[in-house]
């Protein structure tokens, strides 16, 4: 008798990536022999939730039979009560499964950019940390197609364009660290796999907080669309960040071609030039420049990069525009200026 059908699909997600991992590095599957070498060490980070928990344990499974090293990294914001004895317990089920190396990291939360966005940060810094130390070539997450689904609604609200549409990449990070396996399983799907595995999991009360954005939309927001336009939704938006994504990368790449013939001998954009681009692909090339003059990718928004190309497409004399990171947008002479101020 075959595993419960929840356990097969996280089984097979995670089995995919970590093949594509193995690609990534030149490896053939299987086991390591006297010819082939051990293989790259993949780390999940696991919460301790139903959905890293499902993915610790497809990773458990998984890796063995591909010869691949797996170990696990669980993160302790600090922000409850006995948050450590959390993360303690998160790292004895971790090893209960196998997984070698297991450790939890403590990370100091700040406040830029709210309290969501602060946690973030200080978990990826932890998780890119963990990764350096012990050499691993991937960490694994745990985000579903709910995440997907909550990320694109989060994108459309702040009105950043298709970018921000395109909700999580299956791969992102440096050198392609990050890899998401459960983009396409439902949040269900693993919950169902803990179940069916007697896997205890832990249900972050911050995941029911209304004073969290992503909570409301989970528990308010979501259910009120899927009540007035039907089941489906959550499907439609994860396939809507997808089309996003690939109309954003061919955008992207349009942009980065671009740029040269937009700039003179000195490097400096040239307004005319600027002027003659698609739109889309004019904003992009600024958006661009805006960043490598210092201004923070996650605090750029769409309205920041409208200010600067009404410089080019409605010039009246206006002074400069003021963006994120103390970066100044500023039309002289023909040509546009992006600098620290």
């Amino acid at each position: 008798m075959g595993p419960h059908p929840a356990v097969a699909a996280i089984r097979l997600a995670v089995r995919r990536v970590l093949t594509d991992i193995l690609d990534d590095h030149g490896r053939i599957p299987g086991p390591p022999t006297h010819e082939r070498p051990p293989s790259p060490l993949v780390l999940v980070a696991c919460s301790g939730g139903a959905d890293s928990m499902a993915l610790a344990s497809a990773l458990a499974f998984e890796a063995p039979r591909l010869g691949v090293r797996a170990g696990g990294v669980t993160v302790d914001h600090g922000l409850q009560a006995g948050s450590d004895l959390r993360a303690a317990d998160v790292v004895t089920r971790l090893r209960e499964l196998g997984l070698d190396p297991a450790e939890s990291v403590a990370v100091t939360v700040g406040r830029d950019g709210g309290p969501e966005a602060a946690a973030r940060d200080a978990r990826y810094a932890a998780l890119d940390a963990a990764a350096e130390r012990h050499g691993a070539a991937a960490v694994l997450l745990g985000h579903t197609r709910d995440d997907q689904a909550e990320t694109v609604l989060l994108g459309l609200a702040r009105g950043s364009g298709i970018r921000s549409l395109s909700g999580m990449a299956a791969v992102s990070g440096a050198d392609g660290r990050y890899r998401r396996p459960f983009l396409q399983v439902d949040r269900q799907t693993a919950r169902k796999a803990c179940m069916a595995q007697s896997l205890p999991v832990w249900d972050d009360p911050h995941n029911a907080d209304p004073a969290y954005t992503r909570s409301r939309l989970r528990h308010e927001g979501l259910p009120a669309l899927e009540k007035a336009l039907g089941k489906g939704v959550v499907e439609a938006l994860a396939r809507t960040a997808q089309l996003s994504r690939d109309d954003a990368d061919a955008l992207d790449a349009w942009a980065g071609r671009a740029e040269a013939g937009v700039r003179d001998a000195d490097g400096r954009l040239e307004c005319a030039a600027l002027h003659d681009l698609p739109p889309a692909v004019r904003r992009r090339v600024l958006r661009r420049a805006a960043i490598e003059a210092g201004a923070p990718a996650g605090s750029l928004f769409a309205r920041h990069i409208e200010e600067v190309d009404r410089l080019i497409t409605g010039w009246r004399g206006q002074g400069a525009i003021n963006l994120p990171g103390r970066v100044v947008a500023r039309r002289q002479g023909g040509r546009l200026v992006i600098r620290q101020g």
